[in-house]
């Protein structure tokens, strides 16, 4: 028995490394914009408050780059498919308290993948289900 999978060629990936931001922080805003096409998820992004969101937007901005110019793929049909964040390095602080104390301040880094693929139209078949 023989189960292939169909592997999906026509999917462009981009990955940022050392986001300055943790992955509690980023993963709303890339749970938001899966499955959305990305001149959508761009504009979203120029509007959104977050500080973290221009990262993400660059990010999504050179996928986009990587489709038109090595792939020559049509920006109108593509979309998120993929968006996840992944944890790097967390640089460790320190901060002056009362009485010669000090307190620890972590600052986390983080990886965002952002994987896009073109939207091609299917067929459809009309008629009977036999």
């Amino acid at each position: 028995m023989n189960t292939k999978k169909k592997i999906d060629t026509k999917t462009i990936k981009s990955i940022n490394k050392n986001v300055r931001s943790s992955v509690k922080k980023l993963k709303p805003i890339l749970k938001s914009i899966v499955g959305k096409k990305v001149d959508l998820v761009i504009r979203n992004l120029s509007f959104s408050d977050k500080r973290i969101s221009s990262d993400v937007k660059k990010t999504i901005s050179s996928a986009v780059a990587n489709a038109e110019n090595n792939y020559q793929y049509d920006i109108d049909n593509l979309f998120v498919k993929e968006a996840y964040c992944g944890k790097q390095i967390v640089m460790k602080r320190f901060r002056a308290r009362a009485k010669g104390r000090a307190s620890a301040i972590q600052k986390p880094y983080s990886n965002v993948t952002i994987i896009l693929s073109e939207k091609t139209k299917q067929k459809d078949s009309h008629g009977s289900k036999s």
